[in-house]
């Protein structure tokens, strides 16, 4: 039976993609399940054209993921926290304090997709990396210095 997914289903495809599946399986699992529909003509072309648009919306998510990535490459963010005299830092830098500050600076980056190596527990300079979408990757300098 040839059938278009409405949703992703593991070991068989992504939303959109047509398949040709064991008529049985259709019938007592995907199709009550809201998996897929059965594949006609003017279902095959709605699929074609969202796929173009999904590509398209690719396209242009891809560029401005670049763009963001040429910005944010040469960029260096400034943290001020209470140390002690040694130049331990009474809290560790969170990624939530990179985002805040990148936030300030105009770069709407969520928490979640800056990477700290080892934790930022002493004063002086490091290197975090911020995932970007479409697998770019951005390393951007922390300046740790003391709260006087």
């Amino acid at each position: 039976m040839k059938v278009i997914l409405t949703k992703d289903v593991q070991n068989l495809g992504c939303a959109g993609d047509i398949k040709e599946i064991a008529d049985g399986y259709a019938r007592n699992f995907l199709i009550p399940g809201g998996y897929v529909a059965i594949a006609t003509k003017d279902i095959i072309k709605q699929s074609e054209k969202m796929k173009l648009e999904k590509e398209k919306q690719a396209e242009e998510g891809l560029k401005i993921a670049e763009e963001l990535s040429g910005k944010l490459e040469s960029m260096s963010v400034t943290i001020k926290s209470k140390a002690d005299d040694s130049g331990k830092l009474y809290a560790a830098i969170k990624a939530k304090e990179i985002s805040e500050l990148l936030g300030d600076k105009g770069f709407d980056i969520n928490k979640d997709k800056i990477v700290i190596g080892e934790p930022i527990k002493e004063i002086g300079d490091y290197e975090v990396v911020i995932n970007l979408d479409h697998g770019l990757e951005v390393r951007i300098g922390v300046v740790v210095e003391s709260e006087k």
